[in-house]
């Protein structure tokens, strides 16, 4: 277990080039970011953020915002950066160390070899993502409790929220995605996702304007044929041809009528009869929606 660094480095120059998208682009995310943290109240005063940080361009991204809405909230809140190392061949250790380092962010860097595990477990050719998530997640809510962390913050933004949606819908006969706060099965930690509202193609520009030292994820390999490819490519698609419909698709997310539905647990349909005392309501029914 490698030690926790608290030594605080002046952070480098962003570049001066494309200054002012980089404004625009970050002045966008710290919105976004901020009515997410507000509309669920993710972060509370004297909160300690674990950020967990994979070196892509998303948990990159979130770091980053949290750090520049820290410095001007209302609130007192600790910023800690973990990384698990999963001993995939070829990883650059010294990459995220070097970036955290030069930031002044303290963080943390955890070395587990999960890696030879799903490849041990997974034949070769199967997707490997489920049971590694399983792996992570249980390392991560365990460093939460040892670091004293009082959050979890994941970098999943509304494009990941989308997707896991459609999967859970065509392919588990679920209705869910992924919610932005939520509370772990035991009950001793809460997981945020900041970037609920924030679509992909705004991240991975920020990424490439602040020029993140992206760290790609091989421990899957290419994996062309996964099904949130798949499904990524279909919403992209649909957006194209139906301008808005992914937008109108996340706010359905928030906007649900359970007694439209077929849900028992969320609506009581076996004591749903008329009522005849009730007022003459022939203009109101006339409205319902009976798509």
């Amino acid at each position: 277990m490698q030690p926790t660094s608290t030594k605080p480095v002046p952070a480098p120059a962003r570049p001066a080039a494309q200054s002012e998208e980089i404004e625009r682009v970050e002045t966008r995310l710290c919105r976004l970011v901020g009515q997410a943290i507000a509309d669920y109240r993710m972060i509370e005063d004297g909160d300690k953020v674990m950020v967990c940080l994979s070196g892509g361009k998303d948990s990159y991204g979130l770091l980053d915002i949290l750090l520049s809405l820290r410095s001007r909230a209302p609130i007192h809140f600790d910023i800690i950066a973990v990384n698990l190392d999963q001993k995939q061949p070829g990883f650059p250790a010294h990459v995220l160390p070097e970036y955290l380092t030069r930031r002044g962010v303290p963080f943390h860097i955890e070395t587990r070899d999960t890696y030879s595990v799903v490849k041990r477990l997974i034949p070769e050719g199967q997707t490997t993502c489920s049971l590694c998530s399983r792996l992570r997640r249980g390392h991560l809510y365990r460093l939460s409790t040892e670091l004293g962390a009082t959050k979890i913050a994941l970098g999943h933004h509304r494009d990941d929220i989308l997707e896991t949606l459609l999967l859970n819908l065509f392919f588990t006969g679920k209705m869910k995605a992924m919610p932005p706060k939520l509370r772990s099965k035991s009950g001793r930690h809460v997981v945020i996702r900041p970037l609920a509202y924030v679509k992909e193609a705004d991240l991975a520009r920020y990424a490439a304007l602040l020029q993140f030292p992206i760290i790609p994820c091989d421990l899957c390999g290419s994996q062309e044929d996964l099904k949130r490819k798949q499904v990524k490519q279909m919403l992209q698609d649909w957006n194209q041809r139906f301008p808005g419909s992914n937008d109108s698709m996340f706010a359905a997310l928030g906007n649900i009528a359970p007694s439209l539905l077929l849900d028992r647990s969320l609506f009581n349909f076996s004591d749903l009869k008329a009522d005849a005392a009730s007022p003459d309501a022939s203009v109101s029914d006339a409205d319902e929606d009976l798509l």
